[in-house]
């Protein structure tokens, strides 16, 4: 696993809030052919779930990156999974690439060319979990939605 902060489905206290009920929003085998209908039904079934606003176009953006890295670097395809849990929405991205020690989610020089993915799904979720397997490695982000009736417009942080 990585040291960045563990997105998990608890609330602030700690406990699990609004039930343990998960329910499956979209689980989907991907390559770099289908990355951008992904992202098109990835966007209609956050939307869907409720998220909106920057908030919700924060998470497609951090997810396009994370499966466009599956792409580039986990051996061309991957899976995406997006499940609600509670008050959030948590989506998951495993390829069946090398991964390894060396990813990095930190921003690199402005005249390095690429290397900003990781990066950029972190700073767009606040928090990103790598979890590396035998057989590659699983991306997983996550955003708060708002159960208390609340617009999810006008900056208030749903994360």
């Amino acid at each position: 696993m990585s040291n960045l902060d563990r997105p998990d489905v608890s609330g602030p206290d700690g406990a699990s809030s609004g039930g343990d009920e998960v329910a499956s929003l979209l689980s989907l085998s991907f390559t770099g052919q289908t990355v951008t209908a992904l992202r098109h039904l990835l966007a209609a079934r956050i939307a869907a779930a409720g998220l909106r606003g920057d908030a919700a176009e924060d998470l497609v953006l951090a997810v396009h990156e994370l499966v466009t890295n599956a792409v580039l670097h986990g051996g061309g395809r991957g899976r995406l999974e997006l499940f609600r849990h509670a008050d959030r929405l948590v989506c998951e991205v495993t390829d069946h690439g090398p991964g390894g020690a060396g990813l990095t989610v930190n921003l690199p020089a402005t005249d390095t060319p690429g290397g900003r993915g990781l990066w950029l799904a972190h700073q767009l979720t606040g928090a990103l979990t790598l979890t590396h397997r035998p057989d590659g490695m699983t991306a997983t982000v996550t955003a708060r939605l708002i159960t208390d009736g609340a617009s999810n417009e006008g900056g208030l942080p749903y994360r």
